[in-house]
């Protein structure tokens, strides 16, 4: 990996303005597709262990609206886990703060599980292949030996399948994966919900989900049993004439901070509970014991919201600290960047204690360390209603 200067397309903001240092891939797992779009100047980020591009030398901006009004494929990192035995789900549910046991097979479901004392550990994506057999999509953290901890006498096998996801998002995503399926897939697969299909004479795995907030897909490969390149060959023979385009994150970025899409260990951390992430409705305080029920109990009678949506005229300076109108700081922005559809600067901004913080003015630091005023707004910054990703608003902008 080389180093090299701002590629930040136009006024995206995502990147730091740290220096980039080459990385062994001795002890991390370069993946299956990194060989076909390998280039020396490519940007690579790690992420559970897994190497994924960052940046491909593409414009951003162009690829954001390709994702917007066409389609963009990414390779992602995020790891499948697999459970499975006759008493998954009720492993799941001791685990985990939603209850995971009443999934149907064929569905996906969003989770969290947390600490005893009501920090937030993981958050991902569940999936239910089978009636005893679950995949739990995680970001990065040690999930494999947190549930090996946490397995005492439950009758279940804990793993890793070994499988890479490749991410088809935008609104020509379905026309794409239909093609790709020979019309097995269609407009009745709907949002969150997931599958065995063929592809390219391969079985593989697929789910309506995705980390752009777009209409989109991820497909999810069988370890030992997928020809990647075939797949990969098919993908884009298939995708190009309908305007898909290679990417590497940044343009994924842009759209997933636009759509309130949070980053474990970046958004919130073990320091944040469910309650002050706005991640509260993952957690079914009527269910069973769970790890971290005693704490969340009483977090959510005295817990309010910590982390919110910040727009600006200006560019926000990396990591910016916020501050009031009297220069006492009360926050920081852990993820900011230029919005092409809103054509405003946005972020996330965790603030250090809960509050109204929606009837405040802020202020942060810009790129030039002057200090800009901002408006404190909920997340996410448009689509509130998810209506885009559910495919209930076909508007191409």
């Amino acid at each position: 990996m080389t180093q090299k200067k701002d590629f930040i397309g136009k006024e995206a903001t995502f990147v730091s303005k740290s220096t980039t240092l080459p990385v062994g891939m001795k002890r991390f797992d370069k993946g299956p597709y990194f060989d076909f779009y390998h280039k020396e100047d490519n940007l690579y980020g790690v992420y559970a262990e897994r190497f994924y591009p960052i940046s491909l030398g593409n414009d951003t901006e162009e690829m954001y609206w390709n994702l917007r009004r066409k389609a963009v494929m990414y390779d992602t990192p995020e790891k499948p886990i697999q459970i499975e035995g006759p008493q998954a789900g009720e492993f799941l549910d001791k685990v985990f703060s939603r209850k995971i046991s009443t999934m149907n097979v064929g569905r996906g479901r969003y989770a969290i599980a947390c600490y005893e004392d009501g920090g937030i550990f993981i958050d991902g994506v569940f999936f239910r292949l089978e009636e005893n057999k679950y995949w739990y999509v995680q970001p990065d953290g040690p999930l494999e030996t947190w549930l090996k901890a946490h397995q005492a006498n439950y009758n279940v096998k804990i793993s890793d399948p070994s499988s890479r996801s490749i991410q088809i998002q935008g609104p020509k995503s379905q026309e794409i994966l239909s093609k790709l399926t020979n019309g097995s897939l269609d407009e009745n697969f709907k949002y969150y919900h997931s599958g065995f299909f063929e592809i390219a004479g391969q079985k593989v795995y697929i789910s309506r989900t995705g980390w752009t907030a777009e209409l989109g897909y991820e497909i999810y490969s069988l370890g030992g049993d997928t020809n990647y390149k075939k797949l990969w060959n098919t993908i884009l023979e298939i995708g190009k004439p309908l305007g898909l385009h290679f990417d590497g994150i940044l343009s994924m970025e842009m759209r997933r901070i636009e759509g309130g899409i949070l980053d474990s260990n970046t958004d919130f951390d073990s320091s944040m509970n469910p309650f002050e992430a706005g991640l509260g409705r993952l957690v079914d305080l009527d269910k069973d014991d769970f790890i971290g029920k005693k704490a969340l109990v009483e977090l959510s009678k005295k817990s309010g919201k910590r982390l919110f949506g910040i727009i600006s005229e200006k560019a926000f300076k990396y990591k910016s600290n916020v501050y009031l109108s009297n220069d006492e700081v009360v926050g920081y922005l852990p993820a900011s960047t230029w919005s092409p559809t809103l054509k405003k600067y946005i972020g996330y901004v965790r603030f250090n204690y809960s509050g109204k913080w929606t009837d405040f003015k802020v202020r942060a630091e810009s790129l030039d360390d002057s200090f800009i005023d901002c408006e404190v707004v909920e997340l996410p910054f448009y689509d509130k209603d998810k209506l885009i990703p559910r495919g209930k608003d076909t508007t191409i902008p």
